[in-house]
């Protein structure tokens, strides 16, 4: 059936205007400059032999080489031997496909007739011809056209833009990514308390966020409680009873030291620092009482801390204990944490959906400060290489996930595929495709549904086929 009559229009509009129609323009130049107009609507090939000899009716819209071949006029010419340029009319048709290959439609035209199919493309055949509604012919469908996926003409393939890709073995990694908070470690905690009542008598020069070492004088205590303690044990000296209650008195070492060596019983007592590190807080003041267990000095050793990611609920079971972390901070730009997850909190916010992972980073430089906000990525996938391909090559039904494969000749068949990993723009296909093979990653939609129509046509063929 012949094109509408307003595509050979625009293209001798489009001619037109490229051409200029300027008085004294060589042939040759107007042949080149047509070629390239039909390049560029698609490198539309020539008509094919029938439409060539049908001399058409209506005003002359150009002039095309007498052989087919691409080359074209808007005024009369001739070959390079001398033979006049065919004259194309408006109703003459226009091929916008790709001409078939020389005995191809032949084979195709002696093949035995399968069924007819709906000439717009609609899921209706008929095992004999037929019309449409609107006077249309079924078109024919032979043996050889219903092999299993599509054939595409070169032409369509370029049109469309199909691109194949192979797949290969690499390996797939997705970055799980989460907000974190820095926070101390709970085990490099310490609280400067006493255990009976008692005064503060000097508190040494250290205020919050200086840092400390271990054994290094905070305060100077009276505690009558601590005094009594050391003068009895200075009358059992040696005695193994009287030493522990000051040591349940949580006196310092160095304390009970200066006791034995002194061997006297001092009226204040000073309280050292129990380690490295930093004084987050300080509430002794010098001549303050202070009762048992109230906290005098808060210091946290900050070599280490922890960063706590909130792990979205969905990306959970990707991520395990021992898995490497990588964190940076927005107060730190240019600077990169490394780190490990230690443990997953067993529960899940009924909020927001999401599960704290636990991360420990080295802070030697004391840079990562508690409740500095992070963003934390953690790699997950298979470490091992895996056959993936791109992202866009596979077609996911919700049911079924397939691949288009691409056998060459503008030949695709679909292939089922199981999937598992995703990231980088990648998929892991865990079984259905082998390395190597070309897939569809570009138009595959378009294919697909193709493909679609083709197999429901020819479903309903058979069916009607096997009906009565």
């Amino acid at each position: 059936m012949s094109r509408p009559a307003w595509s050979v229009l625009v293209l001798a509009a489009l001619a037109a205007s490229i051409l200029g129609y300027g008085a004294g323009r060589a042939p040759s130049g107007a042949l080149d400059l047509w070629g390239k107009t039909r390049a560029l609507l698609g490198q539309v090939p020539a008509a094919d032999q029938s439409t060539r000899n049908d001399p058409g009716v209506g005003p002359v819209v150009y002039y095309r080489d007498p052989d087919g071949r691409p080359a074209y006029s808007s005024e009369p010419a001739r070959t390079a031997d001398g033979r006049n340029f065919l004259a194309v009319r408006r109703s003459a048709d226009l091929s916008f496909d790709d001409p078939a290959q020389p005995g191809v439609k032949e084979a195709r035209a002696s093949g035995r007739v399968l069924y007819y199919r709906n000439p717009m493309g609609l899921p209706d055949t008929s095992p004999t011809p037929k019309k449409d509604s609107m006077g249309m012919d079924y078109i024919a469908v032979r043996e050889g056209e219903d092999e299993p996926g599509v054939r595409l003409s070169p032409g369509k393939l370029q049109r469309t833009g199909v691109r194949s890709t192979a797949a290969e073995r690499r390996v797939v990694a997705m970055a799980v990514r989460a907000p974190g908070v820095v926070q101390l470690d709970e085990r490099r905690v310490s609280v400067v308390a006493l255990r009976s009542d008692g005064f503060v008598e000097k508190v040494e020069n250290v205020t919050t966020g200086d840092r400390v070492r271990k054994g290094q004088p905070l305060l100077q205590l009276y505690s009558p409680e601590v005094s009594a303690a050391a003068a009895q044990y200075l009358t059992g000296l040696g005695i193994e009873g009287a030493r522990r209650r000051l040591e349940n008195l949580a006196v310092p070492q160095e304390a009970i030291t200066e006791i034995e060596r002194s061997r006297r019983a001092p009226t204040s007592f000073t309280w050292t620092a129990p380690r490295d590190g930093v004084v987050l807080a300080r509430n002794a003041v010098e001549g303050m009482r202070a009762t048992a267990g109230e906290a005098l000095f808060r210091i946290a050793d900050t070599s280490s801390v922890w960063v706590v990611a909130d792990i979205p609920e969905a990306d959970l079971a990707r991520v395990s204990v021992g898995q490497e972390a990588s964190v940076t901070m927005r107060g730190l730009p240019g600077r990169t944490f490394i780190g490990r997850v230690t443990i997953i909190y067993p529960q899940v916010e009924k909020v927001t959906r999401t599960a704290r992972a636990r991360i420990e980073i080295a802070n030697r430089d004391g840079a990562l400060l508690p409740d500095m906000y992070a963003e934390v990525s953690l790699a997950t996938g298979p470490k091992a290489e895996v056959v993936a391909v791109p992202d866009s090559a596979v077609l996911d039904t919700g049911a079924r996930r397939l691949v288009l494969l691409d056998m060459g000749e503008g030949r695709f068949e679909p292939r089922d595929v199981e999937t598992g990993s995703r990231g980088g723009g990648w998929v892991e296909i865990r079984s259905g495709l082998e390395a190597g093979e070309a897939v569809v990653t570009a138009a595959n939609f378009l294919i697909d549904a193709e493909s679609n129509l083709r197999s429901a046509l020819q479903g309903m063929a058979h069916e009607a086929e096997a009906s009565p």
